[in-house]
């Protein structure tokens, strides 16, 4: 029998060998390589505030007249391990529409800040109240220290005025707060809100008179229904100081975020005159819309910042909000470039560090 009339048999015999074992396994496909990538949105919430802390993320929300802190290794999972910190009294100033917290390491204690009031809507009772944990843990239990005092004389209590956002920065030794508040109080929550800035004798009290840091005068501030400034948070990249807040209506597509830059890092932040302001520096797309309320962190490794913010499920007026992430580099002259918002889905590559 020649080569050639050998080759069909040959073939078959092989086939016939493979497929009953008796070759071995047929040989599998690898698996694919293990993806490092995120998507967003990450899940739903509002006014995100996450901290790294000793190798964890620590994430705090509102839910159902409480606050919740989280515990993750992963910034881009970070609602995982909840634990119920604090819930709201059943009466007094800060018993509903709790708001915005944020969770601070200060001198070897953890403190939570944020709003709430004794009614509403009309939203007409907020101000801002600080809890401070009774250990270094910071899902541990936490003792009320009551409410700040929000108003223009630091002696008294009579005069405290709307505040929500109350976030806090330590500048030249100097620990200050800055929050978003009224001229004076009213009846209605279509007020303007401003930012205000004040120098604090420790973290639980604010020892200065308020100085109006801020007003939303700006075309690109200016809001359809409401002029508001709001959800203030400080940033800082080596000798540069910033304040990052929030613009124009929180339930229209139009919100967005605003930048004060400080003169430098020895200018006096109770000044007005040594802030610039600039924007819009993070805006919505045709489809990311209504971002804002933002908080920064860093990647797991420490090399890179993050943006962690809410934006709308819709461009109908209304709260329906989620949870959104994204790096962001500097400019040359010191500046945070946020971009434009991650379109919703697209793969991202995972904070370094994060897939090691």
């Amino acid at each position: 029998m020649t080569t050639s009339a050998l080759a069909p048999r040959i073939a078959v015999l092989l086939l016939l060998a493979a497929c009953s074992g008796g070759g071995g396994a047929p040989p599998t496909q690898p698996p694919p390589p293990a993806t490092c990538t995120f998507v967003n949105p990450i899940g739903p919430g509002a006014d995100p505030w996450v901290v790294r802390h000793e190798g964890a993320y620590y994430y705090i929300e509102v839910g159902d007249r409480g606050i919740d802190v989280f515990r993750s290794t992963e910034l881009t999972a970070p609602k995982r391990n909840g634990v119920r910190v604090w819930t709201a009294p059943s009466t007094g100033w800060n018993s509903t529409n709790v708001w915005a917290p944020e969770l601070h390491f200060i001198d070897g204690r953890w403190y939570i800040y944020y709003a709430a009031g004794s009614s509403g809507p009309p939203f007409t009772t907020q101000r801002s109240g600080v809890l401070r944990s009774v250990g270094a843990d910071p899902q541990g239990r936490y003792e009320d220290l009551g409410q700040l005092d929000t108003g223009g004389e630091p002696t008294t209590r009579a005069d405290d005025v709307w505040a929500i956002d109350l976030t806090v920065g330590r500048l030249n030794g100097q620990l200050y707060a800055v929050w978003s508040g009224w001229e004076a109080n009213a009846a209605t929550d279509r007020t303007p809100q401003h930012l205000y800035i004040a120098t604090m004798s420790d973290p639980a009290t604010i020892s200065g008179r308020r100085v109006r840091l801020s007003s939303p005068v700006e075309s690109w501030e200016r809001g359809t229904e409401l002029d508001l400034q709001e959800g203030p948070e400080f940033l800082r990249n080596a000798d540069h100081v910033f304040l990052i807040y929030s613009t124009r209506e929180s339930w229209l597509p139009d919100y967005r975020l605003g930048q004060l830059r400080l003169a430098s890092a020895s200018a006096d932040p109770l000044q007005p005159a040594n802030w610039t302001k600039s924007g819009p520096v993070f805006a919505s797309t045709a489809s990311v819309f209504g971002v804002g309320h933002n908080g920064f962190t860093t990647s797991p490794d420490g090399t890179e910042p993050w943006i962690v913010y809410h934006a709308k499920t819709s461009t109908a007026p209304g709260w329906d909000r989620v949870i959104r992430m994204q790096r962001f580099t500097w400019n040359a002259d010191g500046s945070p470039s946020f971009g434009t918002p991650a379109p919703t889905g697209g793969a991202l590559p995972k904070p370094s560090g994060a897939c090691d």
